[in-house]
């Protein structure tokens, strides 16, 4: 006797997920994930801060500017849902931020912070569906060896660029213009 076919999941169990994990949609099937531990979390937040303070803004003093950089968007990237812990569009694509729960735009570049319950997902299922949408780049940033790899879309999968860790200090695409240090990231 043939099994029924398995019911596709919907936005609808994204909006019901119980608020202490977080929800995705990828393939068709709701994807929880417990939310960030404080460790993922302060390194996810330093690294925004240096972003914002150096990109996110056009007049910053302290950098370039011309980028929109979200901590933990909800992006809606054809039927997949996807939240990356770092998300960043260059400012000609996106002016002006939404009046919306969710965004549809791609990102130019997407930051995701690894956690061993969330490594094998990041590399395994978000990568390939950020080549699919034409992500730029992506950085992965893993706290526990202290380290970060500077991933460039080519072709339809990315390539290692470089990979860095500890204290330094580092001028990486798509945010070369800039300098950024490592070591704030693994203050404890």
């Amino acid at each position: 006797m043939p099994s029924a076919a398995k019911k596709l999941a919907t936005y609808e169990d994204v909006l019901a997920a119980p608020a202490h994990q977080v929800a995705q949609l990828v393939d068709g099937e709701l994807v929880l994930q417990p939310r960030p531990a404080i460790r993922h979390a302060r390194v996810g937040t330093r690294l925004t801060s240096q972003l914002e303070g150096r990109f996110g803004d056009d007049e910053s003093p302290d950098g370039p500017g011309g980028w929109v950089i979200l901590f933990e968007p909800e992006l809606h990237l054809g039927a997949d849902i996807l939240v990356p812990d770092i998300a960043a569009w260059r400012r000609e694509r996106m002016p002006e931020l939404p009046d919306a729960a969710y965004l549809e735009l791609p990102p130019d570049f997407c930051g995701e912070i690894l956690s061993p319950s969330t490594a094998r997902f990041d590399r395994s299922k978000k990568l390939p569906l950020y080549a699919a949408q034409g992500v730029g780049h992506v950085w992965l940033v893993d706290p526990a060896p202290k380290t970060l790899e500077v991933l460039a879309l080519d072709g339809a999968t990315y390539r290692l660029l470089s990979a860095h860790g500890g204290a330094d200090v580092v001028s990486a695409p798509p945010f070369e213009s800039a300098e950024l240090r490592l070591a704030p990231l693994w203050s404890r």
